[in-house]
């Protein structure tokens, strides 16, 4: 067995995707790392297939409420009911691309969407805006970094969140122009307040209309000189995107972000500034800066391996694709993320997840642990998510103040359907003094040994497969299993 391939392919597998499955374990002593990475690269080259989750009642009533006459005839109470629509039919979107995550083979595709999402972050209660936003993540999440700059901020959900919508001659609304450069490009520090405000002057009249196409009013535009990053001329939004792709500190920022999201939280800025200076000159080529990270022999230091703690996204779809399962409760599912802290199209505030030491508290910690005890034995989630009261900073799309709902306690069993038949497989061949050493090296990417002492003594020995099953939960139910 080659045991250096399989550590460092089960480390590229975590950090490229989400988590090997059953069937990829065979693989991992077979392949380079190298080799390894181009299957991910080949799984992913298909353009992602739309999703849509709105059925024909939402349309229909999405689309009347467009119609100014149609309008009239809904009464207050109907229009509530089309916004619960929305929100019910967003939460199906998070459903979708969830299991999008666990079961597609296209897994570098959906882990760079997955981080652009968290670079983007954007909220709306607008479900075809959302739609429409995820493709975009999907579709060039390894293409180039200045075409995906232009696809979101042309899209409809970024240019409403960050309130485009009235930013127009005379009365500039600095919000987009204002995030574009701290969290977007260039990063705090390397613009001035006058850069904010010559930009957003430079977006005044960019917005998008119902159907989510991106609509400029040169009505509303300011076609004034503006001076922007020491640059002077009669700009435009492509205009200021272009300036700020010209910077290269856009493509240091990028990469830094990149490193700390792929590779590390400890930052070596050596090799960072190298990532960057290929980045900026390969046009942001998505693909390429990702292949040489993937494939660099750094990325495979002991100091790399085993060193991040895993997003509630990345521990709850790598369990589901480690372990073959079916879920009877998605509302379940919706809960865990919100109890864990992150929820998929509903970041905490514009700038993201803070990631890191972030996502482990006292009570989040216990209910990791806890986690795949419940998939396993239908242990109820009874605990509530928190009250979230940041939803579109704040704000509602129209601007007025966002009030909090009652959140209702989450009791019920995850009721996970689990096919352990598919897993055991995988061991049959191994004997049984064997097993728990082969679980673990499955499992983790670090030492185990302390580990396998300590869940040895809850390991269920009737059968081999009682074995195979409880070591298995048990070895996920550890704080080692929290990182990657």
């Amino acid at each position: 067995m080659n045991t250096s391939n399989k550590l460092k392919n089960l480390h590229l597998l975590w950090r490229a995707s989400f988590g090997p499955t059953t069937e990829q374990l065979g693989d991992l002593t077979r392949l380079t790392p190298q080799k390894y990475y181009k299957t991910l690269v080949k799984a992913s080259e298909k353009e992602p297939a739309f999703i849509s989750v709105a059925d024909d009642a939402l349309i229909k009533a999405y689309e009347d409420l467009q119609d100014p006459e149609k309008r009239k005839e809904y009464s207050e109470m109907q229009r509530r009911d089309v916004n619960r629509m929305q929100l019910a039919a967003i939460r199906q979107l998070n459903l979708r691309w969830f299991k999008e995550m666990v079961t597609t083979q296209a897994q570098l595709r959906e882990k760079m969407a997955f981080f652009w999402h968290c670079h983007f972050a954007c909220r709306n209660n607008n479900v075809f805006y959302n739609q429409l936003l995820l493709h975009v993540f999907r579709q060039y999440s390894l293409s180039d970094f200045g075409t995906l700059l232009k696809e979101v901020s042309k899209s409809a959900a970024m240019l409403y969140f960050l309130n485009n919508q009235q930013n127009r001659k005379g009365r500039p609304n600095e919000n987009f122009a204002r995030e574009l450069m701290e969290l977007f490009t260039l990063g705090r520090g390397h613009y001035t307040e006058k850069d904010v405000k010559e930009a957003a002057r430079a977006f005044t009249g960019w917005t998008a209309d119902r159907q989510g196409a991106f609509a400029f009013k040169k009505s509303l535009h300011d076609m004034g000189k503006k001076t922007v990053l020491g640059q002077t001329g009669n700009y435009t939004g492509d205009d200021i995107l272009d300036i700020l792709l010209n910077h290269k500190q856009t493509a240091r920022f990028i990469t830094r972000k990149i490193y700390t999201f792929f590779v590390n939280d400890n930052v070596d800025e050596n090799i960072v500034n190298q990532l960057a200076e290929q980045f900026y000159n390969s046009g942001y080529n998505i693909a390429a800066l990702m292949e040489t990270i993937f494939t660099s022999d750094w990325f495979y230091n002991p100091q790399n391996i085993g060193t991040k703690i895993k997003s509630p996204i990345e521990l709850l779809a790598g369990i589901q694709r480690m372990i073959p399962m079916q879920l009877d409760n998605d509302n379940a599912l919706l809960n865990l993320q919100r109890i864990l802290g992150q929820q998929l199209l509903y970041p905490p505030n514009v700038a993201g997840w803070p990631g890191g030491k972030s996502w482990i508290d006292s009570s989040t910690l216990m209910m990791r642990l806890r986690i795949p005890q419940m998939f396993y034995d239908k242990d109820e989630l009874n605990v509530s998510p928190k009250q979230d009261d940041d939803i579109m900073m704040g704000r509602k799309a129209d601007g007025t103040a966002a009030v909090p709902t009652p959140v209702r306690k989450p009791y019920g069993a995850i009721n996970a359907k689990i096919n352990w038949a598919k897993y055991t497989a995988q061991y049959n061949k191994i004997k049984r003094e064997m097993l728990l050493d082969t679980i673990a090296s499955n499992l983790f990417q670090t030492d185990a040994s302390k580990v396998k002492n300590v869940v040895a003594k809850n390991i269920d020995t009737s059968s081999k497969e009682a074995f195979i099953k409880t070591a298995t939960i048990q070895l996920m139910s550890t704080p080692e299993y929290q990182m990657c």
